[in-house]
């Protein structure tokens, strides 16, 4: 479903085993020592962090010793279905990256959240971009402190969560959902799963049990669904089906929204907690300095043009409640 790209001979999709090893081990020291360290306040991250000052995010190590400054600078991508496309995309602002920093950027292609989470807990990444719900996760088991995410010229960033149904379903509410057949993506997804299950109860419709959910597997299969008739109705992410619109893989005529929630928080960019301040301040002027406009990486994300700054303990406070209402909880086994 994505266009296909020309792909370019980078430098950025493969990394040698022993490097990977290396910065493994290095990092798997410094969090260890980190470790020991008397805490006054951990909140919900690993015990190998330490959160003094009450952020939500893992502090930087109070021994300067321990910050690292790595060469090549690794980033990653949450997992998409073809790397090698994204790769390309990436590509303008690894370039970037690397003039600004003065680092050997590659591109390190992860195949799931829970492989991209564990690869910063062990070093094997620097900065990297979550999804929305795994976002908590990687901040609170691998460190990761979010900084960015993609907006508008006007600061403006995030999606909402849109149930869509056939206009000549008969359905005009949630309310009628009631022994219908409403497809969910996943069960980690917050939009397509987890956001539903914690926000259509207070509008009197509990999933599973007022209609049946059946998953779909993505946001992409439960519109197309939606739209064949397979399903009644499907929440979705609304960027999701606003690239599907533009790309005509279905007719918005057919289609009606019959609720909206506030808006989520997209994919985080983040840096390991461990970084060296220096470094830090590098990468986070890459990305502010950054202009998407006529980039690959501009004409994927529509509507976006920059990064902007965000906080994990402001701006994915909806996220954590919708978790909390869930009854998730931030281990590596329930990451996926």
């Amino acid at each position: 479903m994505l266009r296909r790209l020309k792909r370019s001979k980078s430098r950025s999709l493969r990394l040698p085993l022993s490097l990977l090893a290396t910065l493994t081990l290095g990092c798997g020291i410094a969090f260890a020592a980190q470790a020991a360290e008397e805490c006054p306040q951990r909140g919900d991250l690993a015990p190998m962090y330490c959160d003094a000052d009450g952020d939500l995010v893992a502090d930087a190590p109070t021994d300067e010793s321990r910050y690292l400054d790595p060469d090549p600078l690794v980033f990653a991508y949450t997992p998409v279905e073809d790397p090698a496309i994204y790769a390309d995309i990436w590509e303008p602002f690894i370039e970037h990256l690397r003039d600004v920093t003065g680092k050997d950027v590659r591109f390190y292609a992860v195949q799931s959240n829970a492989a991209e989470i564990e690869a910063m807990r062990s070093g094997r990444i620097q900065v990297a971009g979550f999804s929305t719900g795994p976002t908590p996760f990687a901040v609170n088991l691998a460190g990761a402190v979010p900084f960015a995410i993609m907006g508008s010229d006007d600061g403006e960033f995030g999606y909402t969560l849109q149930v869509y149904t056939r206009k000549d379903s008969g359905i005009d509410e949630l309310s009628d959902l009631k022994g219908k057949r409403v497809a969910h993506t996943s069960p980690t997804s917050n939009s397509g799963n987890l956001a539903p299950r914690a926000l259509f109860p207070k509008q009197g419709i509990t999933p599973d049990e007022d209609y049946e959910v059946v998953y779909s597997g993505s946001h992409d299969q439960s519109m197309l669904g939606v739209v064949a008739g397979d399903y009644d109705a499907a929440p979705v992410a609304s960027e999701v089906v606003d690239r599907m619109a533009e790309r005509g893989l279905y007719d918005p005529e057919e289609v009606k929204i019959i609720f909206e929630s506030k808006r989520f928080p997209t994919t985080s960019y983040t840096y390991a907690n461990n970084l060296k301040p220096e470094l830090v301040d590098k990468i986070k002027k890459a990305f502010f300095s950054f202009d998407m406009k006529g980039t690959e990486l501009g004409e994927e994300f529509s509507g976006v043009t920059k990064f902007v700054p965000v906080t994990y303990q402001k701006d994915w406070e909806v996220i954590r409640d919708i978790q909390d209402a869930n009854g998730v909880v931030y281990s590596q086994e329930n990451v996926e």
